[in-house]
């Protein structure tokens, strides 16, 4: 994992090494400033079993992050919005023997008895560094959600991060030129393995927004961005944004910032159809999807090189990665797949190595031959581009004989100009197993769409069977810090 961190280090290109890599609200550190003051960290915490990292949005998370890989230290980020119970129960699974966190943080009282080591932006080191870990052993040690039980820590090991950075540049073409302008949060892939790892593993720039807003994506765009990941909900706002400086006339210009990026990526959760047509008619761009999970990394990926799928796609599976659909017996499906839905299951050198503390649950997430089971379930098409239908758990509805995928749904719903958001789930039904419930925040809450146009409006689209059979109106969906609905509050 040394090359995703070669820039870090003394041996920093001299095209690159006065580059401003990493700017947040105002402060930056470009290549050589990072490498000395990662440098200098590495060289405080080499030989620390593990160490947990306050994952703030800021210049200070970065470097912390650098100097665990550049000391073959594995890393624990820790969100801080963490309750109390959760973050106590992480701090004892991952046992960390100090927390690196910026100067002045305020850290809750479950870290009171663990060392601090504060992170300094402004030091500088240079020497050699410790030798390169094997490819094999963790780099960071990420929890699950913790949706069906306390979280999981993910050990992710250096290999994984490698390849997964490095199948990505090749799908996305990404490069020294590129520029990434995000708002992800820093304790997750998304944020800290994409949006920060993956340009310092290519020499490129990161301009992280602090908090997320369609003005400072325009403004970052504009001013030399070529890059733009977000997650459905921010996509959601921007087609919001874009359709409204239409409705204004005059100049548009978060509309033309995104039209004039070289790509627009959206992960961590299934983009709708709807924001996804909305923001190409407004911009001619098209929003590139991927799919992955803490587990797996990135798994799939629309290729800037391929054919433009789908709207829904998540394109074929990337270079080293192993994919297939099975059915409940973890039987590849017989069917053909573009007609059937099945779980994904992948294998490959960008998976996980165990749940820490938790071999039981390690063994139960693999099937035979080092198949890993994600629980996510999909269709694929002719061309071997997925299509993620949705959890196992949450999102597969079997109703009447029939097994229904609830983002199929979801993406009409959203269709109709009374709904601003949908979710679908399954409830029992003596009559049919489960039927089909449809949560809606309606466009106008005075005037909510009534529950047969609803039902209407689906069936005129997808097959009657499909068609909710309760609707239920929300002022807001439940989603959690990645934006994810989470079906299982509504289904509480």
């Amino acid at each position: 994992m040394r090359e995703a961190a070669s820039q870090t280090a003394s041996q920093t290109a001299p095209h690159t090494a006065s580059r401003p890599t990493l700017r947040f609200d105002g402060r930056a550190l470009d290549y050589a400033e990072l490498a000395g003051a990662a440098s200098a960290l590495a060289a405080r915490i080499e030989g620390a079993g593990r160490v947990a990292l306050w994952a703030t949005p800021e210049l200070e998370t970065c470097v912390g992050a650098m100097a665990a890989l550049l000391a073959g230290v594995p890393a624990v980020p820790l969100n801080p919005r963490t309750g109390g119970r959760e973050l106590a129960h992480i701090l004892a699974d991952s046992s960390p023997s100090t927390v690196l966190a910026a100067p002045g943080v305020q850290l809750p009282g479950a870290l009171a008895t663990l060392p601090v080591t504060q992170i300094d932006a402004d030091a500088r080191a240079t020497g050699p560094l410790p030798p390169e870990p094997a490819a094999g052993s963790p780099a960071l040690i990420v929890y699950t959600s913790g949706t069906t039980g306390p979280p999981k820590g993910v050990v992710i090991p250096r290999r994984a991060i490698a390849v997964t950075l490095d199948g990505l540049a090749d799908a996305w073409q990404w490069t020294a030129d590129d520029v990434l302008v995000h708002a992800l949060p820093l304790f997750h892939v998304h944020g800290l393995i994409l949006g920060v790892l993956g340009p310092l593993r290519r020499g490129g720039g990161v301009r992280h927004l602090g908090r997320f807003s369609p003005e400072a994506v325009a403004g970052e765009l504009a001013g030399g961005g070529s890059m733009l990941f977000g997650v459905p909900t921010m996509y959601h706002r921007l087609a919001e944004a874009v359709e409204s400086e239409a409705a204004a006339g005059g100049q548009r210009p978060l509309a033309a910032a995104l039209a004039g990026a070289r790509l627009l990526v959206s992960g961590s959760a299934a983009l709708p159809v709807h924001d996804q047509e909305r923001l190409a008619r407004a911009t001619g761009r098209h929003v590139i999807e991927r799919y992955g999970m803490t587990e797996t990394l990135m798994n799939t990926s629309v290729r800037l090189d391929g054919p433009q799928l789908r709207p829904g796609s998540v394109g074929p599976p990337l270079p080293g990665v192993e994919l297939r659909l099975v059915d409940e017996g973890d039987e590849p499906l017989s069917t053909p797949e573009e007609e059937a839905v099945g779980e994904i299951q992948v294998r490959g050198p960008n998976l996980f190595t165990a749940y820490l503390n938790r071999p039981d649950a390690t063994r139960a997430a693999f099937a035979e031959g080092g198949w890993f089971r994600t629980g996510d379930m999909a269709t694929r098409d002719a061309d071997g581009s997925v299509r993620i239908v949705g959890r196992k758990a949450t999102d597969l509805i079997k109703s009447g004989g029939y097994k229904i995928g609830a983002g199929e749904i979801e993406n009409v719903l959203l269709e109709h100009p009374g709904v601003a958001e949908a979710a679908v789930t399954g409830e029992p039904d003596q009559d049919l197993g489960e039927r089909v419930v449809a949560w809606i925040v309606p466009a106008d809450a005075a005037r909510p769409p009534g529950a047969a146009a609803l039902a209407d409006h689906v069936s005129a689209q997808l097959s009657p069977h499909k068609r909710p059979r309760t609707v239920r109106f929300l002022r807001e969906l439940p989603r959690n810090d990645m934006g994810k609905i989470m079906k299982r509050e509504l289904g509480a």
